[in-house]
């Protein structure tokens, strides 16, 4: 491709509202324009770079017999309503009337319509194991869309489907994606890591995330030197056991004039935060529940939504005064009804706690669980960098980390409610066993930059950059020069090299900068000095490395690039 044909509109400033280095170089570089909030247009170095991914994804898939497919993006609201995720799914989802007025919605995901599918046309077992996969435009009603193309509301998504027997079968599908998932990210030039995850309203059983370590991420990950790695949403630790002195008999009220914050008792009253019980109201659907944490730790709403099966949201300040008759800043557990009491392990066990009374500006000393209240008890709380490892008892880290793909044991979660089963070899009738497995193409993009960016733009990975090498006219007033860079240009198209030919009529400034912009791996510069000598320049992208090559050895060294 000639620059002068190719459409790259790139920018000296990105605008303002660009802050994470994706968002910012992609549009730059004239990758991408945002047509509305978490909406983008691809341009076609962008749509080069998606085609790249996505071949890649393809090969490896199809390696493993996976078979592709293509689900329409409009869905009726049946499926879900039947699978039970057209509620849980909540505001996420886009929903419409079609001029039936029936209820429509556009696809988050494909598992309900691909277990249809498998519902109405699959009998025997004779006829599993099977992979099916589809690369499909996906739509999310993204609350807050920010960082570029990193929380958008309509994306591209690899979505792959196995179908077994029996959780053995299952086992087998699951470790074959977990494998290919690994070649596919080395092959696209990312360094990630794998963590146990959350599998949320996708599935109901075991889930691995491949995450990138970024600060433009927006999870955490918590791992060890030991190779213990979660996602925060999921990850545990091993806890110091704490001794607790022997309280009174029964809890005292403790006048707290204006106290309303842990730390404000810590100060007022000397006991520290891990003494102290911190109460939270949460509301899902008609049910209410009052989440008890340990002081100083913090709620985890990821775990208490995989609990609750519902997604919470905490209580307005009005809510919790009508719940439990008193302000956020004085409540407990004690002489509560109509809530239900749900706990974190840690507080499991302790006594001679300190708790809000459900009474303005009182608090209760000497509270000790399951004396004074009954509470259920679960891991609730977020894993907090330095404590102790789970496996190894080392101190764990928290890093911000970019989620590039998710695999999910969806186990039966599916094929039960949707009808989806088969008669085993003993004649049984059985509902088919289902793994799930994402991957985001548009992150993979984002989080090849992340990894790859300086001062002067991309630095793309060879086997997704949407040109393997640049060739800079840097005087195209040299008649001589130009014809020769014109002849290399065609060789290198003749044999298949991706190859884009900078003819325009700028100074050479300009096109190293836009060249080193757009992140091309390699610069081969046509100057008429060097010409002069039978050599060109050669210049290595993510090293700078500027070395002569002759030029009858040119052609030889383009295509050497892809060994």
């Amino acid at each position: 491709m000639r620059w002068t044909q190719i459409f790259i509109p790139t920018l000296r400033e990105a605008p303002a509202e660009a802050e994470v280095a994706s968002h910012i170089l992609l549009l730059r570089g004239g990758y991408i324009r945002q047509l509305a909030s978490g909406i983008y247009s691809y341009l076609p170095l962008a749509q080069k770079v998606m085609m790249k991914i996505m071949n890649i994804v393809r090969e490896e898939l199809n390696l493993v017999g996976g078979q592709e497919f293509v689900l329409p993006g409009l869905h009726p609201a049946e499926v879900w309503q039947e699978s039970g995720r057209w509620e849980t799914m909540g505001s996420n989802m886009f929903r419409l009337k079609d001029r039936s007025n029936r209820d429509m919605c556009l696809g988050m995901t494909h598992e309900e319509i691909f277990t249809v599918i498998a519902s109405n046309e699959f009998r025997s077992y004779r006829q599993l194991p099977q992979i099916w996969y589809q690369i499909q435009t996906k739509f999310r009603d993204e609350p807050r869309p920010k960082s570029g193309i990193l929380r958008v509301r309509q994306f591209t998504m690899k979505d792959s489907y196995s179908f077994d027997i029996d959780f053995e079968g299952l086992e087998v599908n699951y470790r074959k994606h977990y494998d290919l998932y690994c070649r596919i990210y080395n092959r696209c030039g990312l360094k990630f890591k794998i963590v146990e995850a959350n599998s949320g309203a996708m599935g109901d059983g075991q889930s691995h995330e491949f995450m990138v370590l970024t600060d433009a991420g927006e999870d955490e990950i918590v791992y060890c030197s030991c190779g213990y790695a979660a996602n925060l949403e999921k990850a545990t630790s091993k806890l110091d056991h704490l001794v607790d002195e022997d309280g009174p008999d029964t809890p005292h009220e403790v006048s707290t004039p204006n106290q309303k914050t842990i730390e404000d008792i810590v100060h007022f009253l000397g006991i520290p935060s891990s003494r102290q019980i911190k109460s939270l109201v949460y509301l899902s659907g008609k049910k209410t529940y009052l989440v008890l944490l340990r002081g100083d730790h913090q709620l985890n709403e990821a775990k208490l939504q995989s609990l609750i099966g519902g997604e919470p949201r905490a209580a307005s300040l009005k809510e919790i005064l009508e719940i439990m008759g008193a302000g956020a800043g004085s409540l407990g557990p004690i002489d509560v009804s109509n809530v239900q009491i749900i706990s974190d392990q840690a507080l499991q066990g302790r006594k001679n706690l300190t708790c809000g009374a459900n009474k303005d500006n009182f608090h209760l000393s000497g509270v000790t669980p399951e004396r004074d209240y009954q509470a259920e008890y679960f891991d609730l709380r977020k894993v907090q960098s330095g404590e102790p490892c789970p496996k190894c008892g080392s101190s764990l880290k928290v890093a911000k980390a970019l989620e590039i793909g998710h695999i999910f044991k969806l186990g039966t979660k599916y094929s039960e409610s949707l009808g989806a089963k088969v008669l085993n070899s003993q004649g049984e009738e059985v509902p088919i066993v289902m793994g799930s497995y994402g991957i985001g193409i548009e992150r993979i993009l984002a989080a090849a930059i992340e990894a790859g960016y300086d001062k002067d733009g991309i630095v793309w990975p060879l086997s997704i950059a949407p040109f393997q090498c640049v060739l800079s006219i840097l005087s195209s007033k040299d008649h001589l020069l130009v014809e020769q860079a014109d002849k290399v240009y065609k060789q290198l198209q003749a044999l298949g090299i991706e190859v884009l030919l900078d003819d325009r009529d700028e100074r050479a400034g300009v096109k190293f900068k836009d060249a080193d912009l757009i992140g091309i791996p390699y610069r081969i510069n046509f100057g008429s000095k060097k010409f002069a000598q039978g050599k060109v320049e050669w210049v290595e992208r993510s090293t700078k490395k500027i070395v002569d090559v002759d030029l009858s050895d040119l052609v030889r060294k383009v295509q050497s690039i892809n060994n």
